[in-house]
């Protein structure tokens, strides 16, 4: 769930934690720096929570009911480390990785070319830490539309920094290391499905949308997967988010 500032989402969040009880709930955007991150509300609610922001920028968190026996954040290759885009955590041989890509802003831009390196970056990192047989979740706003009936009007967005060839394809060269899409194992084909409604112009109630949220698992995880969907009761409530909820069930072994 992309907050866009968890502070200002609280109202939502909350009821939602209670209502559906995840046992993993990973948050983007959450726009806040270290010491002001709302903890208690989470421990109050049997929730830990693992966190890395900084004030009005970026920023991820994953909740979950049982502690994390590791957390890592950032990518450790020598460059920037980005640790308020990417956090990831385990439990026992299950790896959660929660990420923020950047959004690019324009293709003629810096901020472009740095999505695309922060890809392949990614790419990189994932092949470094783990095998394709492991227990893998990668998850978030990943600021990407993979495929037509993923934006609503896919001829006149054709080019922009989320829906182009380029994106595309940094995009594709990190799920070939054996990431798949959950959201499209259940919904084949199936058009209309959006996580992100722009603010402006009344998208929402236009079914403007984009699908842009994503969780994807490495096959061991994939072939349990029991149903993934979209929860647009958020987007629709006072004061939301931009995004909605992604969520998804698993099989236990």
């Amino acid at each position: 769930y992309n907050v866009n500032s968890i502070r200002s989402r609280l109202h939502l969040i909350l009821p939602w934690l209670e209502k559906h009880s995840p046992h993993v709930l990973c948050m983007q955007e959450t726009k806040v720096e270290d010491s002001k991150f709302p903890v208690d509300v989470f421990l109050e609610r049997g929730y830990h929570v693992s966190f890395r922001g900084r004030k009005q920028y970026n920023g991820v968190a994953i909740a979950s009911f049982r502690k994390p026996d590791d957390v890592c954040y950032g990518l450790p290759d020598g460059e920037s480390p980005d640790d308020d885009r990417l956090l990831y955590v385990r439990f026992g041989d299950l790896f959660v990785l929660n990420t923020y890509v950047p959004q690019g802003r324009d293709r003629d831009s810096e901020h472009f070319t740095y999505k695309l390196n922060w890809f392949a970056r990614l790419g990189q990192f994932i092949r470094r830490t783990w095998s394709s047989t492991d227990r893998l979740i990668w998850c978030g706003d990943l600021n990407v539309a993979p495929e037509a009936i993923d934006v609503y009007d896919p001829k006149r967005l054709l080019g922009h920094v989320c829906f182009n060839p380029d994106v595309w394809s940094a995009y594709e060269q990190v799920c070939a290391w054996g990431l798949k899409d959950v959201f499209r194992k259940h919904h084949p084909g199936e058009e209309k499905q959006y996580t992100f409604y722009d603010y402006r112009a009344n998208t929402k109630a236009r079914g403007l949308g984009w699908r842009i949220d994503h969780i994807l698992a490495a096959d061991p995880l994939y072939r349990l997967s029991r149903s993934c969907d979209i929860d647009l009761e958020p987007r629709q409530a006072e004061r939301p988010s931009d995004h909605t909820v992604l969520y998804a069930e698993f099989y236990e072994e």
